[in-house]
């Protein structure tokens, strides 16, 4: 595709991309097709995704990605041959690392891994909490990539790597050939400056990594290369198509889909993990904040994603999990329906307690968590799934409210986007203990401020970001969800019996 005249894409009325959208849990490929009516999603290709352990190590599988990415574009391009533009976001912080040819040195190892395991501590205690947060403005998490690449340093793969490349930028380069770095999703590495946006060159120093893995950055809306002509041949296309880079941390993404029409919204990213915050002009880097431990990250249009990270529905995922493979079978309709009839606040937990953190017997832990507490201990499917409930809508109201707080910000109502909407049960509970309108949708969110913009890549839709939401508006679904008031102090009192969320 040629470039106009100003160096952008020439101006289309509408135009057809694809949104390939990987979940630490699954993925899928999704048409989106966008002109001045709005926004139209079609599902083409849904897989499943998830760690795979060997030799004692948790591993994505890179390669199964690739090709599942590889099956949706090809369903893609079956049903429009004109595809004007392929985006591709992912989960934060992993990566893969490529040698001097061009080729994958090992499989990225999954964040959930033991690698870092103390890593976090050793690091901290050599850079300074107040300096990594001065210079970075994330968020103290032990899986951050600053820490899984100290973990790793020493290492054969270490030692001869030429550049890392995070998950969506892995996925484009083997589609394109072209290496490069988004920076919403570097922003979570804990190793790109808050402020330049630019790789912290003296982090990355200081922590003894080397310097030659982190190569050129990229915007949101930059072109990212072209399907080489061995891609074209597997996806039967002979058309180049471009690759446009998008907000490829799947919450970047998220949070432009987010239909609000004024400043005065936080917003829930409810999937595997929940991430709750505000959108921002500038970071908020004050030792309040940093004590929070709450993350500056970088979103589309110069904004700063000011979040905390919850650990979400990975515990509801894993309690499911356990009791399938041990022959219970728990339907997730049946039980949300069964939990919603518990008596509520009977039992809650910190959900960010770091036990929770590694995949195992989730019913088991909590049993133990709330046995420890003095509290009566969950002991059906859908009394752990009202514990697991409750708790994260009290760990929402925290982040909700201390986010509010340190960055000065009145929130009138939570936007709750991602797979979490449709889970009622979960949007009520969030509306009741936060005390604000919860409006629930999309459930797409990503795949949709993937594909946003895209399109303004392509010239279909101008403006900023209230441009971009309003454009989604006018074909979105939502949910309100209204707070009951009358139960405030009983969310009060259960938020009391909670340990505040830990550091690190």
């Amino acid at each position: 595709m040629s470039a106009g005249t100003d160096g952008r894409r020439p101006r289309r009325a509408a135009a057809t991309v694809a949104a390939v959208d990987l979940g630490a849990a699954s993925g899928r490929v999704m048409l989106g097709e966008v002109d001045g009516d709005g926004v139209r999603l079609t599902e083409l290709h849904r897989f499943d995704n998830g760690g795979v352990r060997a030799g004692g190590t948790l591993y994505w599988d890179a390669l199964r990605l690739y090709a599942q990415t590889l099956t949706g574009l090809r369903a893609a391009l079956a049903r429009r041959a004109d595809l004007a533009s392929i985006g591709i976001d992912s989960w934060a912080v992993d990566y893969g690392l490529l040698d001097g040819t061009g080729a994958l040195l090992a499989n990225p190892v999954h964040y959930r891994d033991r690698r870092t395991d103390g890593v976090a501590e050793q690091v901290v205690a050599r850079l300074g909490t107040e300096r990594l947060y001065r210079a970075t403005g994330v968020q103290q998490l032990p899986f951050n990539t600053l820490f899984q690449l100290v973990a790793a340093a020493g290492s054969p793969a270490m030692a001869v790597a030429d550049q890392l490349l995070m998950i969506p930028d892995l996925i484009a380069y083997w589609l394109t050939g072209q290496a490069g770095t988004e920076v919403t999703n570097a922003s979570t590495t804990q190793l790109l400056e808050v402020r330049t946006r630019r790789w912290a060159t003296d982090v990355i120093t200081d922590a003894g990594l080397p310097q030659r893995i982190f190569g050129p950055l990229r915007q949101p809306g930059d072109a990212a290369g072209e399907l080489t002509g061995e891609v074209r041949a597997e996806l039967g296309t002979d058309r180049a198509v471009p690759v446009t880079a998008v907000g490829s941390h799947d919450t970047a993404s998220a949070v432009v889909a987010v239909p609000a029409t004024d400043e005065s919204f936080a917003y829930i990213s409810c999937g595997t993990w929940s991430l709750v915050g505000l959108e921002l002009a500038a970071p908020v880097l004050s030792a309040a904040s940093r004590a929070a431990n709450f993350s500056n990250e970088a979103g589309v249009d110069g904004t700063v994603r000011y979040l905390r990270n919850v650990m979400g529905l990975w515990l509801l995922q894993e309690c499911l999990r356990h009791w399938r493979a041990q022959g219970r079978p728990v339907e997730l309709a049946t039980v949300l329906a069964d939990a919603a009839r518990v008596r509520p606040l009977a039992a809650v937990v910190d959900p960010d307690d770091p036990v929770f953190l590694p995949p195992g017997d989730m019913p088991g832990r909590l049993a133990r968590r709330c046995a420890a507490g003095g509290q009566p201990v969950p002991d059906s499917p859908a009394s752990v799934v009202r514990c697991v409930l409750d708790s994260l809508a009290l760990a929402h109201r925290a982040a909700v409210r201390e986010a509010a707080q340190l960055a000065g910000r009145t929130v009138t109502v939570i936007h709750l986007v991602g797979g979490g909407a449709r889970n009622e049960l979960l949007c009520q509970l969030t509306a009741d203990a936060c005390g604000l309108p919860v409006v629930a949708g999309p459930v797409e969110a990503t795949a949709l401020g993937n594909v946003l913009v895209q399109a303004r890549a392509l010239g279909v839709v101008d403006g900023g970001l209230s441009e971009l939401r309003g454009l989604l508006r006018r074909r979105c679904r939502l949910r309100s969800y209204r707070p009951d008031l009358t139960s405030a102090p009983a969310w009060a009192a259960a938020a009391a019996r909670v340990q505040p969320p830990r550091l690190g």
